[in-house]
């Protein structure tokens, strides 16, 4: 009976990277371990070479049908010996008689799951790279835009979007570093037996595991025990976490500017697009909501992942069952993160008025480092400036008044300064420092580095 989908990472969350972690993926990648194993045997002289030739031309999922293997599975309860029975029936001859020989269930498990988890990684890397040339564009786009920067959620001094993206895009540069490095330390897999001995395999072990994995384009464990150790399974998991708190720490920023009362930027919104069932006005920005509450499950199975390094002994399967839910939802949940941020930025609209009230909107006083900064260069102390300025951005605030007509009236400030000189002063657009110098450089440092 074909079942129902009960799990959104089937449905609502799919994205093509879903594909490395089907069921058929993994029997594929079985299959072509065990046909590479014996291959290898036939190479030592272990087993005849017609022998390796039959088991290679059935280790396929033509022949070896999912099906088949998942009725076999139901009768043993062991999915990994399923995949050898189902094998050794398509074999014709005596082939079946040499299948898996000499390997634990993990020597193909743990080899196959390097192989995904590596396939993984590298869709993953061209999907941050597409993400990337967007925020590269949007820079380039808002480069000269200026803005109010804000910390702890109160107005500092003017930016530009432009950096702030460029800190975003700088960010995912530094994950795409990760994933290269990650790829390395996870690309590992073993052929050493029930506890890594390697005695099923004779005085031939090393030599075998070593041909295995050349042929598979993995390195070699130097000493494992029946399982190669979680703690780089456990780094992966953590580096998709870490990149999912970047996208969800862009996408809350979204939601704050979406606001009604700051209405700076907006994530796309579809013509026919309904934000709520009762409220026929709201825009409400579902996507980037959406990209944080998915991080959040990302964020708990770090968790997971980190509990499976802990195993008994030379092993035990307390991580086998998790490691089935833990891979697949964090990598496809991730790369439909990605895509989502990626689709947000190519339709990100800015709404450029607002962004210059804003900018404009505590009258001046954003601009009190810079006054204070000028009055040192014309004798007042650096403390003593800061507290006029103080002073006066409390006064400015609450007689409601522009920050210049305050500083006017003040006798130190209107024998150092001309009402010329202060206009001059408290232009925002005039106060952006080097930003639009480091965010060209960083743009000519992103272009080269990926070929944008």
């Amino acid at each position: 009976m074909t079942h129902k989908f009960i799990h959104p990472v089937e449905t609502r969350y799919r994205t093509e990277i879903a594909k490395i972690f089907t069921e058929e993926r993994k029997l594929e990648t079985w299959l072509k371990i065990e046909a590479t194993l014996a291959q290898v045997h036939a190479r030592m002289g272990t087993i005849p070479q017609n022998i390796a030739e039959e088991i290679g031309k059935k280790a396929n999922i033509k022949d070896v049908k999912i099906e088949r293997v998942n009725q076999i599975d139901e009768e043993i309860h062991h999915d990994l010996m399923a995949m050898v029975k189902g094998l050794a029936e398509q074999c014709e001859g005596d082939a079946g008689k040499y299948i898996h020989l000499g390997a634990t269930s993990y020597d193909i498990e743990d080899t196959a799951l390097a192989i995904l988890l590596r396939d993984a990684l590298n869709h993953i890397q061209e999907s941050l790279k597409m993400l990337l040339k967007q925020l590269v564009l949007l820079m380039e786009r808002t480069q000269n835009l200026a803005c109010i920067g804000r910390t702890h959620g109160q107005h500092a001094i003017p930016t530009t979007y432009g950096m702030r993206f460029g800190v975003w895009a700088y960010e995912f540069d530094r994950h795409l570093d990760r994933i290269s490095e990650t790829i390395k330390r996870i690309s590992y897999g073993k052929m050493s037996g029930a506890v890594g001995t390697m005695a099923s395999f004779g005085d031939k072990g090393i030599e075998i595991q070593d041909l295995v994995m050349k042929a598979l384009d993995l390195k070699p464990v130097l000493v494992a025990n029946q399982v190669v150790q979680r703690d780089g399974h456990a780094e992966v998991i953590f580096l998709t976490s870490l990149i999912g708190q970047t996208l969800a720490k862009i996408a809350r920023e979204i939601r704050i500017l979406q606001r009604n009362e700051i209405s700076e930027i907006f994530e796309p919104f579809k013509e026919n697009q309904v934000g709520s069932s009762t409220m026929p006005h709201k825009r409400n920005p579902h996507k980037s909501e959406r990209i944080c509450s998915l991080a959040r499950i990302l964020k708990s199975n770090t968790i997971v992942a980190l509990d499976n390094m802990v195993l008994e002994d030379e092993r035990d399967l307390t991580n086998s069952a998790s490691e089935r839910v833990i891979f697949a939802e964090n990598f496809i949940f991730l790369d439909f993160m990605i895509t989502q941020l990626t689709q947000i930025m190519e339709g990100l609209e800015f709404n450029e008025k607002k962004i210059e009230e804003n900018l404009n909107l505590t009258k001046g006083a954003c601009l009190a480092e810079k006054i204070m900064v000028n009055l040192v260069n014309k004798g007042i102390g650096r403390q003593e400036g800061h507290e006029i300025l103080r002073q006066a951005a409390i006064q400015a605030r609450n007689q409601h008044e522009y920050m210049k007509n305050i500083l006017i009236k003040n006798v130190k400030i209107s024998d150092k300064f001309t009402q010329q000189e202060l206009d001059e002063i408290m232009d925002p657009h005039k106060y952006l420092g080097k930003a639009v110098e480091l965010v060209h450089n960083l743009m000519k440092y992103l272009k080269k580095k990926y070929g944008i």
